[in-house]
């Protein structure tokens, strides 16, 4: 019987498809990124997400962010994207959170319960606390590394954190990483040097965020079609 996935199922098969709606994926961050991976989780079929991130939709997210629009200017980034995964997928389950994650709030989110966890946020506090976490429950992770500065969509590639080179960030995050003894994270990161600005707030623009976004739930997807947790 045809449906709205079945051209994901010519490719992923029947068992595919029921393996994507019996997971359950956290995504933390729903930015330019983030709501890249959560699109194109809805329009795989995961069942359940749960999303997390304490931003409203503004103007100046116009430019890069998929559930932004001047309709959802003022919205929370989470109710925003819950409306729009519910509108592809009806049978969807999604968990939203309108919380900052950090060390401080780490403590409200248990791990095990998701079958991947997908960072998407800013601060390397954040970052960190997310890894550690999942490590410490034995959950796959993929991280996003620097997206901002950014005009080469091409550049991205799959590795490593401690196969990485060029990005800041990821710079950053192998340090710290290597202190804590994690001895492994997925990540998505750009070969691209940065663009110089002088100002504080990092460029953006709609093309290299979104294919970040896009490389994630790729990822994501065909390790749980894989049945890898």
């Amino acid at each position: 019987m045809t449906d709205q996935f079945s051209r994901t199922e010519l490719l992923v098969g029947a068992d595919g498809i029921e393996r994507l709606k019996r997971s359950r994926v956290a995504v933390f961050g729903i930015g330019g990124v983030g709501g890249y991976v959560v699109e194109a989780l809805a329009r795989s079929g995961v069942g359940t997400r749960d999303l997390i991130d304490n931003d409203k939709v503004c103007l100046t997210n116009l430019n890069r962010q998929i559930i932004a629009t001047h309709s959802t200017i003022g919205e929370y980034k989470v109710d925003a994207a819950k409306k729009r995964i519910l509108d592809i997928n009806p049978e969807a389950a999604v968990n939203t959170y309108k919380t900052f994650f950090m060390p401080e709030t780490a403590a409200g989110f248990h791990f095990e319960e998701y079958d991947y966890v997908v960072d998407a946020i800013d601060t390397v506090t954040g970052k960190i606390q997310l890894v550690m976490q999942a490590h410490a429950a034995h959950t796959p992770m993929i991280s996003s590394m620097g997206a901002g500065n950014k005009m080469d969509p091409a550049a991205f590639k799959v590795a490593d954190i401690y196969q990485t080179s060029v990005c800041p960030l990821a710079r950053v995050m192998r340090r710290e990483l290597k202190k804590r003894g994690i001895p492994a994270l997925k990540v998505v990161y750009s070969e691209e040097v940065p663009v110089v600005s002088k100002e504080r707030i990092p460029g953006s623009n709609a093309f290299v965020p979104s294919v970040a976004g896009l490389i994630i739930a790729g990822e994501v997807v065909r390790e749980l079609v894989e049945g890898r947790k």
